[in-house]
């Protein structure tokens, strides 16, 4: 008669059933460590910046390209409707000097109409404008030999009409009379001084 089993067996037994159970149930899938899946989406979302930042520096490179093929023109027009400040400079010191006065600030025009150098395109009788001989729209340009100081009064009469005489000119002319003494107040308001010119023989007033 066979003798009972031990304890030792019986927990053997169990281990074996164990093992076998282990065996026979389909293995689960690991479950993801929750630091691992972080590292992929920072990294995902690292990868995805570089790809922008790339795409950016690619779009900067374009637009390098593009303003490298750009030519900035040295002198868009050739011609230009009003005269540059260095042809107006000269074109001032072209005109009739007035005897006892400064140049810098009088002259006269060809008609003989006095000017003031601080009067520029206001209608006084004072005031000039620098004319294109040769009207513009007539294919005058902006050049030294165009230009003249004209009394603006008669500029405006001017227009671009070149069939109008110098009498005709003359006419159209703003006269007033302006004594020494009202030259002086006008360049006092303007200046602070007063300068008269080298052939004065006169007091300088400052």
């Amino acid at each position: 008669m066979s003798s009972p089993p031990s304890w030792s067996d019986n927990a053997n037994i169990e281990e074996e059933e164990e093992r076998r159970r282990r065996q026979r149930s389909p293995t689960k899938s690991k479950s993801k460590s929750p630091i691992r899946d972080r590292s992929k989406t920072t990294s995902s979302k690292l990868s995805s910046r570089s790809s922008s930042r790339s795409k950016a520096l690619f779009l900067d490179d374009d637009l390098v390209s593009d303003f490298q093929d750009l030519r900035i023109s040295s002198d868009p027009n050739p011609n230009p409707r009003s005269f540059p400040y260095t042809v107006k400079q000269q074109c001032w010191d072209k005109a009739e000097k007035i005897k006892g006065r400064d140049p810098d600030r009088w002259r006269r025009d060809p008609l003989g109409n006095t000017v003031f150098r601080k009067l520029v395109g206001c209608p006084g009788c004072l005031c000039h404008d620098y004319d294109h001989i040769l009207p513009y729209s007539k294919g005058g340009k902006s050049t030294l030999e165009n230009c003249q100081v004209l009394q603006a009064t008669v500029n405006r009469s001017k227009g671009n009409r070149t069939d109008i005489s110098k009498s005709e000119l003359i006419q159209k002319s703003s006269y007033c009379r302006v004594s020494g003494r009202d030259m002086d107040l006008l360049e006092l308001s303007a200046y602070g001084n007063v300068r008269r010119g080298p052939d004065s023989g006169g007091c300088r007033i400052q």
